[in-house]
């Protein structure tokens, strides 16, 4: 039996750098490991609200959980450009933790059929997410060139083929294994161009937004996997 991650949800949208926030460099004075230490431990505690949300959300009915799963794709376009107060502080924090809280729920009751009928997709999924997004930041934190530049056109073709999935998903049935892979690999490089700016421009004010990027490519390549491992 073939399983169809979240009708898709297809696959969250990484939105965090069109806007070009925080593209120039800034002067002040930076710790890296600090600020590597602050933005893991907030794409952890999303990823955990996020595991709680599917968790909770596992009985919804289908059509509640593609409402919610719009929901949380509005609530990241709210992040990219809604202004500062959505990217630096507290209240960024508590609007990333509720999204990733919203897109859990989105997502519960298709990881829960998931995890029902193709245990082995899952386990394979995740596998292969943890160690795509160690070697990409890895590659990006290590690298002597700037890819900074990279940010906003590979959000933007993400961005674009999220919204071809989307449309398939309402118009048609279940996602598809091509389109998944496009998103699953430039979710990828995304990841090494953030872990990249992490290292040669971030600041404590890129904490949040760089996060949430972090966060919604790990899901995308996740959602991309357990779609390709589960059409096998």
């Amino acid at each position: 039996m073939h399983v169809t991650p979240a009708p898709n949800s297809s696959n969250v949208f990484r939105m965090t750098d069109i806007s070009g926030y925080g593209i120039e460099t800034r002067a002040r004075e930076r710790d890296v490991p600090a600020l590597l230490g602050q933005v893991m431990f907030l794409v952890g505690v999303a990823i955990g609200f996020l595991a709680l949300g599917s968790y909770v959300g596992r009985d919804l009915a289908l059509g509640t959980a593609r409402v919610l799963s719009f929901a949380g794709f509005g609530m990241l376009l709210v992040s990219s450009f809604a202004g500062e107060r959505f990217r630096v502080g507290p209240f960024a924090i508590g609007w990333l933790f509720a999204t990733s809280l919203v897109i859990g729920l989105g997502l519960g009751p298709w990881l829960s059929y998931a995890v029902a009928n193709e245990p082995h997709a899952v386990t394979q999924a995740a596998a292969a997410t943890g160690l795509i997004v160690i070697g990409m930041g890895a590659a990006g934190f290590a690298l002597s060139k700037d890819l900074a530049r990279w940010m906003r056109p590979l959000s933007i073709i993400v961005f674009g083929a999220v919204l071809v999935s989307f449309v398939l998903v309402l118009f048609a049935s279940g996602g598809n294994p091509v389109i998944s892979v496009i998103i699953g690999g430039l979710s990828a490089l995304l990841i090494a161009v953030d872990f990249n700016y992490l290292r040669k421009h971030g600041t404590e004010a890129d904490a949040v937004w760089l996060a949430t990027g972090i966060f919604v490519s790990i899901v995308n390549i996740f959602l991309s996997l357990l779609n390709i491992f589960s059409s096998r």
